[in-house]
């Protein structure tokens, strides 16, 4: 424990150091220059180790994974399309990526709609109140996945009949007559996977709830009196008033809920392991390279992942400019 401590005192002090003295040592070698090609450099030296680490750890993982995906299990040798043409003809990796898609679109549809309503309810309540409600649903936002199953387990598990149901499902279940049901391994209509979302729900609609109560506080009051004025409702308010200018924020949270989606592992991992058919493609590339050591399947699975990505990305982007614009 010592060491490790120890280790990351180093790394934070060695890393803010080196920073400094490099920033430092750059700074000294750009003032030996004349004044004019100083002026014409000197953002470039001051960006350059930027774009370096980002050419070094994004640009150059991403050709190299790109060519790995046309490799064999050890990368030895090109085998062309057979990674890609092998997971898609798979059918677990057909049910991983049903799963995923699933994932993508019931996780931030829901964090978003449980995140707009509790914003607009505790935004009802007093200061005090809605600071604590606000802080309570934010909390689980600051656990682990693998805590967050810890104490989901108290929800789902299952023991056998004869004992006491320490699950709140179970216990409910068999309070009204039923038998245990081992939920984590029900696959019928994929509930196994619709219990673990709301896992990531859970989490998730504490951050929704921040930026969409900003942005509900940021719509002017003078626009929603008008409204009151003129008869409309408070639900006609909501919906056509206050959903269409916060709709830019809506779209931030479901793309940044998506990509943490897209990057979910430990919560299956954890929970099922990826069985009982509830594996999902950030898992599914674990097993490839950890478990089954095959390279080229894996980096197969992270390009198949990126492509998923891109898109959403792309659209994030489009939309962030068009707001700048709009501004």
């Amino acid at each position: 424990m010592t060491i490790t401590i120890l280790n990351a005192i180093i790394a934070v002090v060695g890393g803010v150091v080196g920073a400094v003295v490099l920033f430092f040592v750059l700074n000294k070698l750009t003032e030996l220059l004349p004044s004019k090609p100083q002026e014409l450099i000197k953002p470039f030296v001051f960006i350059a180790p930027a774009f370096a680490a980002l050419g070094l750890y994004l640009v150059y993982p991403f050709f190299q994974t790109l060519v790995y995906s046309f490799a064999n299990r050890d990368s030895t040798a090109f085998i062309g399309l057979s990674n890609y043409t092998n997971l898609l003809s798979s059918p677990n990796f057909q049910t991983t990526l049903v799963n995923t898609f699933l994932w993508i679109l019931i996780v931030p549809t829901f964090a978003i709609i449980f995140g707009l309503i509790i914003a607009t309810l505790a935004d009802r309540l007093r200061p005090s109140g809605e600071k604590l409600s606000k802080t309570l649903i934010f909390l689980p936002l600051a656990i682990s996945a693998v805590g967050a199953w810890a104490i989901w387990q108290l929800v789902y598990r299952a023991v056998p009949a004869t004992q006491n149901q320490t699950g709140l499902l179970n216990a409910i279940w068999t309070a009204f007559g039923g038998d245990p049901v081992p939920w984590m391994q029900t696959s019928d209509f994929k509930l196994n996977s619709f219990l673990l979302m709301a896992i990531l729900i859970w989490t998730q609609a504490g951050f929704a709830m921040v930026l969409l109560s900003a942005a509900i506080k940021g719509v002017p009051t003078d626009t929603l009196e008008a409204a009151r004025i003129d008869g409309a409702g408070e639900g006609k308010i909501f919906f056509s008033i206050v959903v269409p200018q916060i709709r830019a924020t809506l779209i931030t949270v479901f793309i940044t809920v998506l990509i943490g989606v897209l990057k979910t592992f430990d919560v299956v991992y954890v929970a099922t392991n990826g069985g009982f058919g509830t594996n999902i493609i950030a898992l599914n590339f674990y097993q490839a390279l950890y478990v089954a050591r095959d390279a080229g399947q894996a980096a197969a699975i992270v390009v198949i992942l990126m492509l998923v990505i891109v898109p959403f990305l792309i659209y994030q982007i489009r939309q962030f400019r068009a707001e700048e614009a709009a501004r």
